[in-house]
């Protein structure tokens, strides 16, 4: 996909949630492909490297789910909200599970972290649509690739099945993955956005994949390719 095609929400007749998965679908494997997340699931870093990673979720999530209870009543973002998804209590227990009781204590943002989280709250706070696009980039993820993810870290370091330590990746109450993402992308067809505001939607959304790419970056810094 060359950039002439992701830059205009077209055709009027293709679903949004089409047109926002098409747009960003290049963000999107850039992401997936990232070296810090290929040496992860590869087994090649450690039990820090992933501790490490679930610290810079808590940040990104946080900014998330501060202000859900506000967007709430809000026509575009209020609708995806959604409790079955909310992801806050299941990271602090697998980051009390990873670095104990005080794990506050020693929780640092990379500049990456930061950069991301704050555009999200920027969101959350005055942009509904661009808070909704954050929301379908983090959420759906967790419910799919996310999957992958905690189920290396069950066969690499041990944790229980869905236990303490991939808690985040589990969505108690949600039975049925696909059903429910079927209903999410019924939502973002039904945004009520014009082509102008749904443009922006979709740009935002390649920014997501974007600042998540540069979090992996960061974390590569960190953790590099084992020799």
């Amino acid at each position: 996909m060359n950039a002439s095609d992701s830059d205009t929400v077209s055709p009027a007749s293709t679903p949004f949630s089409t047109l926002i998965r098409t747009a960003s679908h290049e963000q999107h494997t850039e992401a997936e492909t990232s070296a810090f997340m290929g040496d992860l699931l590869g087994g090649r870093l450690g039990i820090e490297a992933y501790a490490r990673y679930t610290e810079q979720l808590w940040f990104v999530y946080a900014a998330l789910e501060a202000d859900a209870g506000r967007l709430a009543a809000d026509p575009v973002a209020g609708p995806f909200l959604r409790p079955e998804l909310l992801r806050g209590p299941a990271l602090e227990r697998d980051l009390a599970h990873l670095r104990g009781p005080d794990w506050r204590a020693s929780l640092s943002a990379l500049p990456a972290t930061r950069a991301y989280a704050e555009r999200v709250a920027q969101c959350a706070r005055a942009w509904p649509g661009g808070y909704v696009a954050h929301h379908y980039t983090r959420y759906l993820g967790d419910l799919s690739g996310g999957q992958i993810i905690r189920g290396t870290a069950e066969r690499t370091w041990g944790f229980p099945r869905k236990g303490d330590g991939v808690r985040f990746y589990v969505f108690e109450d949600i039975a049925n993955p696909a059903a429910f993402k079927r209903g999410y992308r019924e939502l973002l067809d039904e945004v009520p956005a014009d082509d102008g505001e749904k443009e922006r939607i979709v740009a935002e959304c390649r920014r997501a994949f974007a600042l998540n790419t540069a979090v992996f970056g960061d974390l590569a810094a960190e953790f590099p390719t084992p020799a």
